[in-house]
């Protein structure tokens, strides 16, 4: 047996059994079964590692010559450039070796290597060379894929587990967050490569899924839903007229609070939570002293909001006008939080209090704006499926006997018949596919054991439903090396569509064998998209493809950027989902990343953006609306909505290389390779002392750096015109320097084909001269997503296949994801 094999198979067994001993309360059967998920695994990788040798062939002899001939000076040792040295470069075509055979080719045939001052080479050579080494990497790929798989092993994620869970059990409450944090591999968590688990992953899964149970069981057995009260104005002002504190005070029947920076100063006690749970709030509420144009836009946040527990959620944002209107908002809150309603646009005029507190009558006369609630409904509610529906669930038609504090007790006539039957129906769903009675023996076996013991059948039931959901069947993905049968594409499909269980309707399909035909694949794909579940397509794959769950990892510094605020930053997420919602419904094409002629701005944005203006063609209210964009409005295209310059920069200042790098390899289709450890990063001036271009242009003398900054810089600097907060600007510099002492910003750059630009509008028609590659690009990430496998070289083909079958929908978004779909690899492991 492979050493490596035998020291991982020690290493993960070792991690099983200390879980086992640290969880003493499981039964000896359970144990087998979390056993089972290591045999699981371990079989997967001794199927890898067996069949690698196998498929494993050396590089062709005339494949190394080339590279001797034509390579070797420079690439050779500890001095070799860019850290790249031909010597090391192993046959052994791993996913880390495929990587750089892959970056050898593709730096041969786009004639970047040799460099044009080395050697002349003949054409005949590259093109001997590029086929040799093509074939040699498809052959071993193509061959590894048919004996094992292109996919290994690969688990539900965090989100998708939450999604199952709830599926599963009828809840909703937020579980994704009590797993370990997941890395991305190739931009994605779904990637198997990149999946882990650990010791600590199976303890916190036993303990997600034993939270999620608790919360399924105690639903089964709560009659009432819903508890609901009214909160007048002066139940949600401070309770003492005098005292000073940072609850909004009584005015004219309305507790108000004004525009301030005061930390929690909007907290409404009233509105405290008593118990863990969803909450649905209706607010009513007008604006004070609104501003020329538009309402007084507010936040409504959660949290105990007390110095000693800072943090606060969002829950959404109303703009208030000078009539009483109606705010519906609902939000999962923990024990002890509230909320904080307040004028949240950073534009408005503030009003100032000593003392770190706020004193009755001190904001009034400051004439600052406002927001004035009359009144608010609280309601605690279960979204989803009511309890009557869990209990169905859970218990199917058996009769349920209430009990004291969510307590209670079913008791059929034969309690082994009836563990069996709902054992049975319970592991169908969570297995995704048909199942044999054997296949629930074990489960039945735990169950039957603690039925013995306590003889509790509620117990029984919920052991076994336990030992269920800890099965490696239901944590992983059931695939086999070929093509997939139609239940492993049904749950591809509901997994890269929905994140979640597949429905009745694919269930249908899977089991009368009809998800193998092309046609019906795509019917499903726009019947899932346009399913209320595929509404979170966009956020889930947006999340991960453009980097949107991190668009409030780094805040502009307000000293400098005084405009943005928390409304900005939410509206702007919104821009991005809409837009890319849009780009689904009408089969838009891949051009309308880079260009457009609309977008999706509210008030505050467009505002923000200055789009719009006043009068005829301004934006008004509260709701992400279509708005069509002039020319001088500088905005058209994925690529300049503010989400995107947000993540692109680090809060304070912009970098044409990190925009450049993320716009290249999210957008354009560019593999950029990670910088030699010897270069320096770069960091700008944001005083505008030193321009970042003179910086750049001493890269590109490092012959290191040259080839990747030819593609790197273009889109970097392309953008140089936005801030990072999302603006438009003219010049660098910021705070209370004269515009005319600043250095003016200059995006003009070279492609790296030799065209150049002046501006971003040209850089866009040039970028746009190639649909193709755009195309081509979104089909990769697509298809990286929904496998949960990085394009090899030997996908190339398949790609490019499914992206000109679009070409008559001029590569319509939505035609792109029923071709991936549809396809062969997506339809093999």
């Amino acid at each position: 047996m492979d050493v490596r094999l035998t020291r991982r198979m020690f290493v993960c067994a070792k991690r099983i059994h200390r879980l086992i001993a640290d969880l003493n309360f499981m039964t000896g059967t359970f144990s087998k079964i979390l056993l089972a998920a290591t045999a699981f695994l371990l079989a997967s990788e001794h199927q890898s590692f067996g069949q690698d040798a196998d498929v494993m062939a050396p590089a062709p002899e005339s494949v190394r010559t080339f590279l001797e001939e034509n390579c070797l000076d420079c690439h050779q040792g500890s001095s070799a450039e860019a850290g790249f040295d031909i010597d090391a470069l192993s046959d052994q075509l791993d996913h880390k070796n495929s990587h750089k055979w892959s970056r050898v080719f593709d730096r041969v045939r786009d004639r970047e290597m040799p460099p044009v001052d080395y050697n002349e080479l003949d054409a005949s050579d590259r093109k001997e060379f590029l086929k040799a080494t093509g074939g040699w990497i498809s052959n071993v790929q193509t061959r590894r894929a048919k004996a094992v798989g292109r996919v290994g092993a690969r688990r539900l994620t965090n989100l998708q587990l939450e999604r199952t869970l709830h599926d599963l059990l009828g809840i909703n409450i937020p579980l994704e967050n009590r797993m370990p944090d997941e890395p991305r591999t190739g931009g994605f968590t779904t990637v198997a490569s990149g999946q882990s688990m650990s010791h600590f992953q199976l303890e916190q899964h036993v303990n997600t899924v034993d939270l999620a149970l608790d919360n399924a069981f105690k639903r089964a057995f709560t009659r009432k839903e819903g508890r609901e009260k009214t909160i007048p104005a002066k139940k949600v002002a401070r309770p003492e007229k005098r005292k000073r504190c940072r609850e909004p005070e009584l005015i004219d029947g309305h507790a108000v609070t004004w525009c301030s920076t005061m930390p929690y100063y909007g907290r409404i006690p009233a509105s405290e939570v008593e118990e863990d749970g969803w909450y649905r709030f209706t607010i009513r509420a007008k604006g004070l002293n609104l501003p020329k144009e538009g309402g007084v836009w507010c936040t409504i946040r959660s949290g105990r909001c007390i110095s000693s527990a800072p943090l606060l959620s969002w829950i959404g944002a109303f703009e208030a006008g000078s009539e009483i209107r109606e705010v519906v908002v609902e939000a999962w809150m923990t024990e002890g939080q509230m909320l904080e309603i307040r004028p949240g646009d950073a534009t408005l005029k503030k009003a100032w209090f000593d003392g770190g507190q706020v004193q009755t009558g001190k904001g009034e006369p400051q004439n600052a704006p406002g927001v004035a609630i009359k009144s608010m409904d609280m309601q605690r509610i279960e979204p989803g499926p009511d309890n009557d529906a869990i209990r169905k669930l859970l218990f199917a038609k058996h009769r349920v006997t209430y009990g004291k504090k969510f307590t209670g007790s079913v008791k059929p006539e034969d309690p082994d018949k009836a563990l069996k039957q709902l054992l049975y129906r319970f592991a169908k769903k969570a297995f995704r596919r048909p199942i044999k009675n054997d296949d629930i023996a074990p489960y039945l076996k735990i169950s039957l054991e603690r039925l013995e013991s306590s003889g509790n059948f509620v117990s029984a039931l919920r052991v076994g439903y336990r030992a269920i959901l800890c099965s490696p069947r239901f944590m992983y993905f059931y695939e086999r090396p070929g093509k997939l049968d139609d239940f492993s594409i049904a749950a591809r499909m509901s997994y890269m569509l929905w994140n979640r269980m597949l429905d009745e309707e694919l269930w249908l399909l899977a089991s009368k064998g009809q998800l193998s035909d092309p046609k019906v694949v795509k019917q499903q794909v726009a019947r899932m998209l346009r399913d209320p579940r595929g509404k979170n397509f966009v956020v889930d794959f947006a999340d991960q493809w453009l980097d949107m769950n991190q668009i409030d990892f780094t805040e502009p510094d307000r000293r400098f950027y005084p405009g943005f605020d928390p409304i900005v930053e939410r509206s702007m997420l919104d821009e991005t989902h809409r837009y890319l919602q849009q780009m689904i419904d009408e089969d838009l094409s891949v051009t309308h990343l880079i260009d457009s002629d609309f977008t999706f701005l509210n008030s505050r944005l467009a505002k923000y953006y200055g789009v719009g203006g006043s009068g005829i063609g301004a934006v008004d209210g509260d709701q992400i609306q279509k708005v069509s964009l002039r020319k001088t409005d500088h905005r058209g295209g994925l690529i300049t909505h503010g989400s995107v310059l947000k993540v692109t920069s680090n809060g304070n200042n912009t970098s044409p290389v990190v925009r450049g790098v993320w716009v290249s390899e999210r957008l354009l289709g560019e593999h950029i390779p990670p910088p030699p450890e010897n270069v320096p990063a770069i960091e700008p001036d944001i005083r505008g002392a030193k321009s970042i271009r003179d910086q750049l242009a001493k890269h590109k003398n490092n012959s290191d750096c040259a080839s990747c900054h030819r593609k790197i810089d273009p889109p970097g600097f392309a953008l140089e015109n936005f801030d990072p907060s999302g603006r438009w600007r003219t010049h660098y510099g910021v705070g209370k320097k004269k515009k005319k002492n600043r250095r003016v910003i200059d995006a003009s750059f070279e492609m790296a084909s030799g065209k150049k630009f002046k501006n971003l509008n040209q850089f866009k028609a040039l970028v746009l001269k190639d649909k193709q590659k755009l195309a081509q690009n979104v089909a990769e990430k697509l298809m990286t997503y929904g496998t949960g496998e990085t394009i090899q070289f030997a996908d190339r083909d398949d790609i490019k296949a499914c992206v000109s079958r679009t070409a008559k929908s001029d590569y319509g978004f939505e035609s792109l994801i029923k071709e991936v779909v549809a396809s062969e690899l997506f339809m093999s492991k």
